[in-house]
């Protein structure tokens, strides 16, 4: 395989793989894995595992506000993720 080829091929799965990470539809908080979760804005692995634990602690959000009660979500890091949560 040539070095141009090569460079194509690496340049092509890079675009298909951000186009898979930078998904700009809404994440459903209520079902969504840790994986998906982490996608999010200000969501990292501790995070990510707080809302899972919440949740089957005590059931879906109902409200989006509701994720503040998450520990590490906040009223800054909620509004940061207001247009790119759903709960169904």
């Amino acid at each position: 395989m040539t070095v141009s080829r090569s460079l194509g091929l690496l340049a092509a799965s890079s675009l298909i793989a951000g186009a898979a990470v930078a998904s700009t539809d809404p994440v459903n908080v209520n079902e969504a894995g840790i994986d998906r979760l982490q996608q999010l804005n200000g969501v990292g692995p501790a995070t990510a595992e707080a809302i899972i634990q919440d949740r089957e602690e005590n059931g879906p959000f109902e409200r989006i506000d509701a994720m503040t009660r998450v520990n590490g979500i906040g009223e800054a890091t909620l509004e940061s993720l207001r247009e790119s949560v759903t709960l169904d």
